[in-house]
């Protein structure tokens, strides 16, 4: 039996069916079955025609030395349009041990070129049926073909959303195609194989035809945005018979068109369906279409098509109801369970005309009343009306709701008690895969995670929109950055940002600005942490998967954007001019405004540097040695302008608040000799909030990091454990199941947030999930290697407040894994590390002489490659393989107090609680307690007030140190 196996893929695909990319590119992932330090040392791939064999390859590289294995580019002769290729990989490791070939993958060009496009636009004839009709538009063409066909593929599109049907079947199961990309600059077309789909004789095929996003009217505020006044379809059949030769069917003056039982369907709204008017077999080629009407051709252009980029949208998972209950309103709701993005498939028996209406919605109010507040004019209804033909099932086709509760409205009997099995929910997002797994000893904090992940598959269609709910969906780029890194651990997300990344770039303005949000329907641009999407996003996906391509793609863009903020202002190296969103939502905000306190010109400034750093980063990677030599000199000069506007003198932060704190660490804004005291100064902001956080959009996804990568690390899992307002567990406290827009969207006292801006479904705060997954299960990359190449795992556990965790990422590389375990004072660490990687693995608190390694010394270990003692432990380089490291660590979490040490900080630990209770219990309940509680034990020494004398505060400190 082989030892090693292949995976491959193709663009990250296993088939790969319709593209533009005309030099694709080959990764694999090598199952060496458990064994240990397995490195790549050559590989072999073949691409064939797909009617061809692998005997004859269309190109064959042979043998390769080498040991990459990520985004190998294909080098053979030019790839023919509207071609299926296969391919294969084999490996062959250090050892000298030869892989099997790898299962075949297939890839597939598509039309190529948009002037070799021969079909139409067309919409029906607007005499017949208006162009702003309400009703989705059915479009029909019958034709013959002969007995042998070999392969038949349709390309098509739409102003509009489409489904596509051929002799009376859906070509696919994909959703809300060509989805949502920036109409004016790209709009995707999609291919479909429907060679089985076609018979000899007579043939049809159909366009259902929506307003979706092009024409839905789209914004909040009365926006109602449209890219164009009509819909229209573009579609092309392309039948090869077995001699070779090809017929052409596409879309033009011949075909007919009709209304069809949709009346109504929009994005923000629902639709309507009419069953009556069901027109059977409308799709295949028997249907009498006499009384269908003509069709004209539209004048829309070409030149902006592209192959489908994304993950086509689908149904991903089907949720049944948890309960059916009336409120005490008397209304009939439905629990899914779940705040959910989707829709509702539902079965009935019921006469002709008897109508259902469905209303969604995501919570219920403190009185248990289904709350429709929060979507503003989004009325996320469906209305069925029944045709009277026995069972019927019905979901809409054009539409997704953001929702756990529905509302029923006339549904046969539901007086008493709705059948739940008559219901379900279809969760529908972009079709990424999972990538991502993190859970630990806290039961709350997995949930939190769940919530993370719910978040990013309600928001992630098509677009990586900030609520999926009321009139908006945006793709809000603030949003997007923030949670970037966070959505590629989850979900493999490279084709969706890949696809995002080149709208941004179409829609940058020519000075360099970038839109609030992407596709642009808003107007509005060039918000620091907002337009910085276009540098961290491109930026991310690189180190994620060490695409390159990507990264050479949107470089110019960056680039722009970094030139953009350097012609602000008269003082080239500091932002402080233009409108900025600041640290958004932030709980120090003023009275009646949504922007924190910290000044939008040091968030802008401290942007600045952190992407003109990147833009530096990337130029190196990409061999642009003169840009980066340019791009180090303007982070050097905006830092030290960050620092001669915004810190003082003797070294501390002028604004005090915990966001202004949060960027100047984590973007490197203040010499390293001042940094520790910026970081105790955070601490203290935190300790004197009662372990509360205060930050906004901007200030949230870096404080947990702030924190512990300056010493401060307990102090950010009491933040990530607070389960009183606001914190992260203050939501799930009260049931949330999705990330809240607010830390306060729902209120103590089970009153909501205002209704003008209150979405339960927001995914910014869940970028939460980066730190837990690198600093408390310690799963991350090496700084200075993409793509997991080499990985490090350097958990920082949980300080004495969680015993476990465990992190999990399937990366260009494979599974890896990093887990912990605490027991006493013993520690164990799992490590699994894929195959052609290495990984670092950092032991804290462990001495070299007492680790074991599945009960081994370390010297005797297969797979270890290094060994090195630290001053915060021990560094240990492994090669690929499963391991796991078990040592003593006395006192590895034991606290350390000082008189600097705050009283609060002290209350957060029981075993200190006990310690204070024994000589100062006056100040733990009483008058004095809310005084005392801010104060550091120097502080309550020195205040004669507080009846502590020296003697007492160093016995304190004595038994502190004991515990």
């Amino acid at each position: 039996m082989n030892r090693l196996h292949v995976r491959a893929t193709c663009e990250y695909r296993t088939n790969l069916l319709g593209t533009d990319i005309r030099r694709p590119r080959f990764s694999w992932i090598i199952d060496a079955g458990g064994r240990r330090n397995v490195r790549q040392q050559a590989y072999r791939i073949q691409v064939a025609e797909a009617g061809s064999g692998f005997d004859e390859p269309f190109w064959d590289t042979g043998r390769t030395a080498s040991e990459r294995s990520v985004h190998i580019e294909y080098g053979g002769p030019g790839l023919k349009p509207r071609t299926a290729y296969r391919f294969r990989v084999k490996v062959w490791d250090t050892t000298g041990a030869e892989s099997d070939w790898s299962e075949e993958g297939g890839f597939e060009l598509g039309l190529g070129d948009p002037s070799a496009w021969t079909a139409l636009w067309i919409t029906p004839d607007a005499s017949a049926i208006p162009a702003d009709s309400k009703p989705v538009f059915l479009l029909r063409k019958t034709f013959e073909l002969r007995s042998d066909i070999a392969q038949a593929r349709v390309y098509a599109t739409a102003a509009g959303v489409y489904e596509l049907y051929v002799n009376g079947r859906k070509a696919s199961d994909d959703l809300l195609a060509p989805g949502w990309t920036s109409y004016h600059h790209r709009l995707q077309y999609q291919t479909y194989d429907v060679t089985a789909l076609l018979q000899a004789g007579g043939n049809a095929i159909g366009i259902m035809l929506g307003d979706g996003w092009y024409r839905g009217g789209l914004g909040f505020d009365n926006r109602n945005y449209m890219y164009g006044d009509r819909r229209a379809a573009l579609a092309e059949l392309h039948v090869r018979y077995a001699d070779g030769t090809e017929e052409i069917v596409g879309t033009d003056g011949s075909w007919k068109a009709s209304l069809g039982p949709i009346r109504y369907s929009n994005i923000y709204h629902g639709e309507s369906y009419d069953a009556r008017l069901e027109q059977r077999g409308w799709s295949e080629s028997g249907f009498d279409d006499a009384e269908w009407s003509a069709v004209t051709a539209v004048d829309l252009p070409y030149s902006h098509l592209v192959a489908q980029e994304n993950w086509p949208t689908a149904v991903t998972e089907v949720l049944r109801p948890v309960s059916s209950f009336v409120t005490p309103k008397g209304d009939t709701v439905l629990d899914m369970g779940q705040n959910m993005v989707g829709r509702v498939r539902f079965k009935v028996r019921a006469p002709a005309g008897t109508k259902i209406v469905l209303r969604h919605a995501e919570v219920l109010d403190k009185d248990g009343n289904i709350y429709f507040g929060n979507l503003r004019p989004a009325k996320q209804t469906v209305e069925y009306i029944a045709a009277g033909r026995g069972e019927e099932s019905y979901a809409p086709h054009f539409t997704f709701m953001g929702f756990r509760y529905v509302m029923v409205q006339g549904y046969p009997g539901q007086e008493n008690g709705l059948p739940l099995d008559a219901f379900q929910g279809e969760v529908i997002h972009s079709d990424m895969a999972p990538a991502g797994e993190f859970e630990c000893s806290d039961e709350r904090v997995n949930q939190l995670q769940r919530n993370i992940r719910w978040g990013q598959r309600g928001n992630f269609l098509d677009v990586p929109t900030d609520c999926p709910q009321r009139d908006e969906r945006l793709g809000w780029t603030g949003d997007a950055q923030v949670f970037i890194s966070t959505a590629l651990f989850n979900f493999q997300g490279a084709p969706f940002f890949t696809k995002w990344l080149r709208d941004l770039k179409a829609e940058q303005h020519e000075d360099g600005g970038v839109p609030f949000v992407i596709p642009d329907i808003v107007g509005g641009a060039s918000s620091a942490a907002w337009g910085d999407a276009a540098v961290i996003c491109p930026w991310t996906v690189y180190r994620y998967y060490d695409d390159l391509r990507l990264l050479a793609e949107q470089y110019e863009s960056m680039k722009r954007w970094v030139e953009y903020i350097r012609s602000q202002g008269d003082n080239e190296y500091l932002w402080d001019t233009g409108f900025h969103f600041g640290d958004w939502l932030a709980l120090d905000a003023k009275e009646n405004s949504y922007i924190g306190a910290t000044p939008t010109a040091l968030v802008a400034t401290a942007y600045y540097a952190y992407s003109a750093r990147i833009v530096r980063d990337a130029a190196r990677v990409l061999g642009r040695e003169a840009d980066a030599a340019r791009y180090a000199e303007l982070h050097d000069n905006v830092v030290q302008a960050f620092r001669d506007e915004f810190v003082t003198k003797t070294g501390r932060i002028a604004c005090p608040t915990q966001t202004a704190h949060v960027l100047a660490l984590v973007f490197d804004l203040v010499e390293e000799s001042v940094k520790a005291r910026v970081a105790e100064d955070l601490n203290a902001l935190i300790v004197e909030n009662d372990y509360h956080l205060t930050t906004g959009f901007v200030g949230t996804p870096h404080l947990c990091f702030a924190l512990s990568n300056n010493g401060y690390h307990t102090t950010a899992v009491r933040l990530l454990l607070q389960d009183s307002y606001p914190g992260w567990l203050y939501s799930v406290s009260k049931g949330a199941t999705t990330i809240w827009e607010h830390w306060d969207s729902i209120k103590p006292d089970g009153s909501f947030w205002s209704d003008d801006m209150n979405s339960f479904n927001h995914y910014a705060y869940g970028a939460i999930g980066d730190w837990m997954y690198r600093k408390v299960a310690g799963l991350d990359m090496a700084p200075d290697v993409a793509g997991y190449k080499r990985i490090r795992i350097e958990p920082l556990f949980g300080s004495a407040l969680l015993t476990r965790a465990r992190a999990a990422h399937d990366s260009m590389y494979g599974r890896i894994e990093s887990g912990w375990r605490v027991n006493g004072e013993r520690v164990e660490v799992d490590a699994v590390v894929p195959a052609n990687a290495t990984a670092v693995v950092v032991l804290r608190g462990a001495k070299r002489s007492t680790v074991t390694e599945g009960g081994e010394r370390l010297e005797d270990v297969e797979g270890v490659l290094s060994i090195a003692e630290g001053a915060d432990g021990l560094e240990i380089e492994v090669g690929s393989g499963s391991y796991r490291f078990a040592y003593e660590a006395p006192g590895l979490f034991r606290e350390t107090y000082s008189e600097k040490t705050k009283l609060n900080e002290l209350l957060m630990d029981e075993k200190a609680v006990a310690v204070l209770r024994r000589h100062v219990p006056h100040l733990l309940e009483g008058a004095l307690a809310d005084i005392a509680k801010t104060a550091s034990l120097r502080q309550i020494r020195e205040n004669g007030m507080m009846r502590v004398p020296a003697e007492k505060i160093e016995r304190i400190l004595e038994e502190l140190a004991a515990i």
